[in-house]
């Protein structure tokens, strides 16, 4: 979590966050929006007229090679055309103007209806089932430079321990800053192809929403860089695949109620459902400063305003349940993909929070991973550690969720690579050290658990509402 990178943006309409008719809307619940708030939706972002290739190559057995491109799947030249043109140059403006627009506008409803076709291939998104998503990487083609993919090795705290272990930066593209080696090999965040094919991803493990890394304008993470401009792009692709936007809120200098308040306005409130907030590190405020942005209660609270909306408290210790609570806070989370890092992340504890979180009104978010491993910067942290064992860590832990009877679960992470949390898909890889893979199992093995737990899920909710 010391690897999330920046992200500021202005927020999205609610309608494009949580869907209308969302178990958000349950009557005569704080869930449901006011009045106030029952507007007609609207966005202040263009739909974008991409189209991707067919989603076969992620549900199926196609694999990318490391030094491949997504394109490279099978068909996908056809798809874009423009892409086999990207090193000759872009159009010039006497072919722009030769251009026949009814052919474009032919093209563009061939596209449509190819997409909506393939859309129809991949199983329902699981608007309950959560992942967290991160807009921090970044190559030269790109971004000028590698971003993320160097990251430093960092130092333990302990000096003396600090000097048994390796110091230095990664040096992409062969050498990254992870144990796992992406499929996409070191992708730039902001290239187009990339959020196209993870949006496949998404859809293929039936993930409904997406939590993004979320900072103030101008403010970025000590390996990254701002990303502001990447979000107007990402939102348009991920509503292209019915992929709603959380935010997950980063603990920025200076991060009070009145800043909170500041930033949440960025925010355009013109939907039926309420926006949902994580707050990442949440406890670094006290009770009193998030009541007077949280509470009924208090002046200048944004609840039952414009921009009122759904918050969730980071839980690490067993008191911040309560804490939670006198705060205002609507829910809690976990986060950490390691089982007994944290009062909050340990398993054995989720059913008797969750009980805690039914009595008193809140909701409780069990926080998922399919294992965890960040010794490519913390060469250090063996303990932490825990293996995937094929799947079996990530199925046990899904196991553990659905026993709270949970409204949302969270997968912790699609792409958090720098601590090996991704479901993303990844490959073998030589490099300066082995890195990890997902064999014996194909590149694709937890996005597919994922869609086989978003559809346990959902029956298990609708059991428990019978």
């Amino acid at each position: 979590m010391l690897f999330r990178a920046p992200g500021s943006w202005l927020l999205p309409p609610s309608s494009r966050l949580l869907p209308l008719g969302s178990s958000l809307q349950d009557p005569g619940s704080r869930l449901q929006a006011p009045a106030s708030r029952l507007q007609p939706p609207g966005s202040r972002i263009p739909l974008a007229k991409l189209w991707c290739p067919q989603p076969d190559g992620l549900s199926e057995a196609v694999t990318f090679a490391p030094t491949e491109h997504a394109f490279d799947l099978p068909g996908a030249h056809e798809l874009f055309p423009h892409v086999d043109g990207a090193e000759k140059g872009p159009v010039q403006g006497a072919d722009k103007a030769d251009m026949n627009s009814e052919q474009t506008k032919m093209d563009e409803a061939e596209r449509d209806a190819k997409l909506e076709a393939m859309l129809k291939k991949f199983s329902p998104p699981n608007y309950n089932l959560h992942a967290f998503y991160y807009i921090w990487f970044g190559n030269p083609q790109f971004d000028g430079k590698y971003i993320h993919w160097d990251h430093p090795q960092l130092p333990h705290w302990d000096i003396k321990v600090a000097q048994a272990y390796p110091r230095g930066r990664h040096t992409p593209p062969d050498d990254i800053g992870a144990n796992f080696y992406p499929a996409l090999g070191a992708y730039s965040s902001r290239d187009p192809v990339v959020m196209e094919a993870h949006m496949q991803q998404l859809r293929t493990a039936a993930i409904g929403v997406i939590a993004v890394s979320w900072y103030p304008p101008g403010m970025r993470d000590d390996n990254g860089e701002p990303v502001d401009d990447i979000m107007p792009m990402l939102m348009d692709v991920a509503h292209k695949y019915s992929v709603k936007v959380a935010f997950h809120i980063e603990p920025y200098k200076d991060r009070d109620e009145a800043s909170m308040l500041k930033n949440i306005k960025h925010h355009t409130a013109t939907g039926k459902v309420l926006p949902l907030f994580y707050v990442y590190d949440s406890y670094l405020l006290n009770s009193e400063q998030w009541a007077r942005l949280l509470k009924h209660t208090e002046d200048g609270s944004v609840r039952d305003t414009p921009y009122d909306a759904l918050f969730l408290a980071l839980m690490v210790d067993e008191k911040h349940k309560r804490d939670a609570l006198t705060s205002g806070f609507d829910g809690l989370y976990t986060y950490f993909a390691t089982n007994g890092f944290s009062y909050g992340s340990t398993q054995r504890n989720w059913e008797s929070i969750g009980t805690f979180c039914e009595d008193n009104g809140l909701l409780f978010v069990p926080s998922v991973g399919p294992g965890y491993v960040d010794t490519a910067v913390r060469p250090w942290n063996f303990q932490n550690t825990r293996n995937r064992i094929n799947g079996k860590y990530y199925e046990n832990a899904l196991s553990a969720a659905l026993q709270a009877k949970p409204r949302f679960i969270a997968v912790t992470s699609f792409n958090e690579w720098h601590e090996g949390t991704q479901i993303e898909m990844a490959v073998p890889k030589a490099g300066q050290l082995p890195y990890l893979d997902y064999l014996p199992n194909r590149p694709a093995v937890y996005l597919e658990i994922t869609r086989k737990w978003a559809a346990i899920f959902g029956s298990e909710r609708q059991r428990w509402q019978d």
